[in-house]
């Protein structure tokens, strides 16, 4: 039901905004074309087919951006600032995605100045009516409907959650009249903001006295055995009754439940790439990735060079890693160290002023420039541009059992770079905070946060003081 209530709010909210946005366009519209004291126009109005087909591409691409942005999110909490940011980011990409539709089909030439007048108008106009819309959403439905009465029968971990949700999401209109404990509570007893007003044993009679509306089973896993209990207190009572499962310790990735043909299956965890964001990834490396290696390609060609003119052995290097769901690959890189480098010592931690480097080796690691090659894994699909770094099977053998869910950091692709690498932890350093930084980034997952992390791996992650 809260899913269906946020789904009626939120079409409400997009019909606001397509009003604003295309209302935007007609003023946009009107500015370049019909104001001719302010800009001339020299080359006619635009076909009226023409404006048509931008109108339905609009609608069309400014709906999917808004809701890939989490802009009708149902737990969404932003602050105004956090949202006008979302706005600002969401017309950014709703531009380029326009401009990208006049690109690939040339039979639509529009106006340069009127996508840009409109990109300015539209922000604009969200930014100063979402709040009005989202005020008026409220005030009607605090006028249509009274807030529903719940009781949560819990007090533990997962109830003080389910509460806090409520107390942050408002608009829901749920008011928690109490929660109930398995003990008799003290007279003043207090759980989240909110008091326990009872026994589980009192719940029939509380639902009946206080005219409940909704009953939230949130109990303990221990207490799981009382939900047949409680099921059969509340009897014929009119009341919606919602179990929220105590599993929310035992999420370790991207955690939660969805609707299997009709049964509830609830995920504890699992990778973030799967159907449609797997293509988007796969096609986001494939294009940056083949363009980085064209404009690196120069780089390695000197690199190449100088490999093979000072040391001798082969220019490239193949190291055995681990990568997607275990799956072991040849990782490229430039050789930098002497082909003899591990024949007595076997596998170990590179360090600084290792012996074992080159000359040219060593300002290579420390430039990252031994890495490049990686280029041909992410192309090849073994890689992906963004992700944590692959480690050699013979350190993960011992590294999963120091460190707990070490091997959850496989879910997904490995990276030539990752949030760990560009937040410091690279090379000897913390290998629990290294994995911490991974398993956030597989836990928040989206192709705007890689481009975020090549960006800033392009404005300096690739030098480190911990590169050797």
């Amino acid at each position: 039901m809260l899913k269906k209530h946020h789904q009626f709010y939120a079409s409400l909210l997009w019909l606001f905004d397509m009003a604003v946005v295309l209302t935007t366009f007609a003023i946009a519209y009107q500015t370049r074309f019909f104001w001719q004291s302010l800009i001339p126009v020299r080359l006619g109005v635009s076909p009226a087919e023409e404006t048509l087909a931008t109108v339905v591409s609009i609608a069309v691409i400014w709906t999917l951006v808004f809701r890939w942005s989490g802009l009708y999110d149902r737990r969404r909490t932003a602050r105004h600032l956090e949202e006008l940011f979302l706005l600002l980011k969401a017309t950014l990409i709703g531009v380029v995605c326009l401009v990208a539709v006049f690109y690939f089909f040339r039979e639509l030439r529009y106006s340069r100045l009127t996508i840009g007048l409109f990109g300015l108008f539209s922000f604009v106009g969200l930014a100063l009516t979402r709040g009005l819309a989202w005020r008026l959403i409220f005030t009607r439905r605090r006028r249509l409907h009274a807030p529903r009465r719940a009781i949560v029968v819990g007090t533990g971990q997962t109830a003080v959650a389910l509460v806090e949700r409520f107390d942050q999401n408002p608009y829901l209109r749920v008011k928690i009249v109490g929660l109930l404990d398995q003990d008799q509570p003290a007279p003043e007893a207090v759980v989240a903001g909110h008091a326990v007003i009872g026994r589980y044993d009192e719940l029939g009679r509380l639902v009946r006295d206080l005219e409940i509306d909704e009953v939230y089973l949130a109990l303990p896993l221990e207490q799981q055995h009382r939900i047949t209990d409680a099921l059969a207190a509340l009897g014929e009572e009119m009341v919606d009754i919602k179990v929220v499962p105590d599993l929310v310790p035992y999420y370790t990735l991207r955690g939660g439940v969805e609707d299997f043909y009709g049964l509830p299956l609830v995920h504890l965890q699992h990778g973030p790439a799967v159907g449609w964001d797997a293509v988007a990834k796969r096609t986001f490396d494939l294009a940056l990735g083949s363009l980085a290696l064209l404009l690196v390609s120069p780089v390695m060609a000197i690199a190449a060079a100088l490999v093979k003119a000072t040391s001798k052995g082969p220019v490239f290097y193949g190291q055995e890693r681990m990568g997607l769901d275990g799956r072991v690959f040849k990782m490229l890189k430039f050789r930098s160290m002497r082909v003899d480098a591990e024949i007595k010592t076997g596998a170990v931690w590179a360090k600084s002023d290792d012996d074992r480097t080159t000359v040219v080796g060593k300002w290579m690691r420390k430039l990252s420039v031994d890495e490049l090659p990686q280029l041909l894994n992410v192309i090849r699909g073994d890689m992906s541009l963004v992700g944590p770094r692959p480690e050699r099977p013979v350190f993960i053998d011992q590294f999963k059992k120091e460190i707990k869910h070490y091997n959850l950091r496989h879910k997904v692709k490995s990276g030539i770079t990752g949030l760990a690498q560009v937040e410091g932890w690279r090379g000897d350093t913390s290998l629990h905070k290294r994995i911490e930084r991974d398993l956030y980034y597989i836990e928040h997952w989206s192709l705007w946060l890689d481009l975020k992390i090549l960006a800033r791996t392009a404005l300096g992650g690739f030098i480190s003081r911990n590169a050797y």
